[in-house]
């Protein structure tokens, strides 16, 4: 019996013992686990809690249309998906571009964008890797969707432009920020926009237009994705923008200059406002809302028409005979010629002293004309004379008064200034030139140095039409009017505008007398 009891005694024992190395061996390793978590992988899983946090994301707002004078849409928005990829939820993101290549078309230029918008963004954030997905491109996706964490398809809004071409050298177009668009504007990385205004309207008023982007703070987990959702602030739509321009006459003008090179201004003379501006040929501002690849922007570029080229705004060219009916109100106000005065003209000018001869376009000449008839005929040897009176000092500032050589006021981002030469510009233009009285001769009929823009032609012969006040231009409609005058007596003014309506009736422009409009006008080559 006593043998029994001491072995039950040490099998107890030894079971004891084992139970007690058991937990010792148990608490071992939950103490090293809880030293790992509060030591070792503090760090990790510190940031991991973060990630499974909150993220303050940018709500993108829906940019303003553009509207012409009867609220008929220039420029509107249309959804269009987009691939998107978030960067911290993304291990390996150019292994990750490279396996999607295989699955969607992704351009280095797409990837190059993303790499430069991404700057600055909030971690989780989605920057747009790829825009205007087509169908079959989304369905290719779907299927493989799951093995790219990060990566998703969104809908956004996208610039159109319904009348393609038409609009295009004044809406200009929208396109992906650029590194300059980044610095201009610091707010922009965060903002969330991917499409910001590049040339034209678009530019001009991209405060206005752009709208005011919203905020939404959401919980998301490692891969990027929403868990929740908390604090929103919306964003606030962009504003319409209301122009003064008229579809209908904008196509008629753009009618008349299919097939040709140049431009077509049309502006309200008391007021300013640009009613239609063409410059042919155009181009389709889609394409850069789509995004042109290397051929098709090389293709515009060096096309040899210059379709890029805002030829009414930017386009710098000698006025020709244009020039004459304002060297004319120069001539007048100044006191250089009395109204019924005639001046010879024979087939050529001579400078007292010279012997060269400047040309008069109609061989023979046009014989001893008033200032009436001579803006009627166009008559170079009148205007040679008329400039000469004048002096290129006295020139020079009286076709600034009438808004040569500076800006029309145009709310456009871009805009040529012409040129009007004189003796103290060419100073400073280069001290080894000196002005001679030849170009003060070729002043008087719009050429030598002289340079004007199609909008500063269209603006002084508005103040000739609104009783010698010149109008700043202006193409959005609320913009306020504004005028100056220049300064010429209406006896002046009438005697030039009666001269212009010659021109159309019986002088170089008789092409159009049996127009039945009121056309008053003045050739020009």
């Amino acid at each position: 019996m006593v043998q029994i009891h001491w072995r039950e005694r040490a099998f107890f024992t030894s079971r004891l013992l084992f139970i007690a190395a058991l937990i010792g061996l148990m608490s071992a390793v939950l103490l090293g686990r809880i030293l790992h978590l509060q030591v070792q992988a503090h760090e990790r899983y510190l940031l991991q809690s973060d990630r499974n946090t909150l993220a303050v994301l940018p709500l993108v707002p829906v940019r303003g249309r553009i509207l012409d004078r009867h609220g008929r849409v220039l420029a509107d928005n249309r959804q269009e998906y987009i691939l998107t990829l978030i960067p911290e939820a993304v291990d390996d993101i150019a292994g990750t571009v490279t396996a999607l290549r295989a699955v969607l078309p992704i351009s280095e230029e797409d990837y190059q964008a993303f790499l430069r918008n991404r700057r600055g963004t909030h971690p989780y954030q989605a920057v747009v890797l790829r825009r205007n997905l087509s169908a079959t491109e989304l369905a290719r996706f779907a299927l493989v969707k799951g093995g790219f964490p990060g990566v998703r398809i969104e809908t956004r809004w996208q610039r159109v432009y319904p009348y393609g071409p038409l609009f295009a050298h004044l809406l200009g177009y929208v396109g992906r920020p650029d590194a300059r668009d980044l610095a201009r504007d610091s707010t922009l990385a965060r903002s969330g926009l991917d499409q910001v205004g590049k040339s034209g309207l678009e530019a001009e008023y991209e405060t206005l237009l752009r709208g005011v982007p919203g905020v939404q703070e959401v919980e998301v987990n490692a891969r990027g994705n929403s868990v929740g959702s908390f604090e929103e602030r919306p964003a606030q739509a962009g504003e319409d923008l209301h122009t003064t321009l008229d579809l209908d006459l904008q196509r008629t003008a753009a009618a008349a200059m299919a097939g040709h090179s140049g431009a077509v201004v049309a502006v309200e003379p008391r007021t300013g406002a640009v009613l239609a501006a063409v410059s042919a040929p155009s181009f389709d501002p889609n394409d850069f809302v789509r995004g042109l690849d290397g051929t098709e922007w090389q293709r515009l570029r060096d096309d040899p028409l210059h379709p890029l080229n805002n030829r009414f705004a930017s386009g710098n060219y000698p006025p020709g005979s244009t020039i004459k009916p304002f060297v004319a109100l120069v001539a007048l106000r100044d006191g250089a010629i009395r109204p019924e005065e005639t001046l010879a003209g024979g087939s050529y000018f001579q400078i007292p002293g010279t012997t060269h001869r400047y040309y008069d376009w109609r061989p023979g000449g046009h014989g001893r004309q008033d200032l009436r008839a001579a803006i009627r005929d166009s008559n170079d040897v009148f205007f040679y004379q008329l400039a000469l009176r004048l002096g290129p000092t006295r020139l020079a500032q009286g076709l600034q008064d009438m808004g040569f050589g500076q800006s029309t006021a145009i709310d456009l981002p871009s805009e040529g200034r012409g040129l009007v030469p004189s003796p103290a510009w060419m100073n400073t233009r280069n001290g080894q030139e000196r002005w001679h009285t030849g170009q003060t001769v070729m002043m008087g009929i719009g050429q030598g140095y002289m340079l004007a823009t199609p909008l500063q032609l269209a603006r002084a012969t508005a103040a000739i039409a609104a009783d010698g006040r010149l109008p700043d231009l202006r193409l959005r409609a609320d913009q306020a009017v504004a005028t100056r005058s220049i300064g010429v007596a209406p006896r002046q003014l009438q005697l030039v505008d009666e001269a212009m309506r010659a021109v159309v009736r019986r002088g170089t422009a008789r092409i159009l007398a049996d127009d039945p409009h009121d056309i008053a006008g003045k050739t020009g080559t």
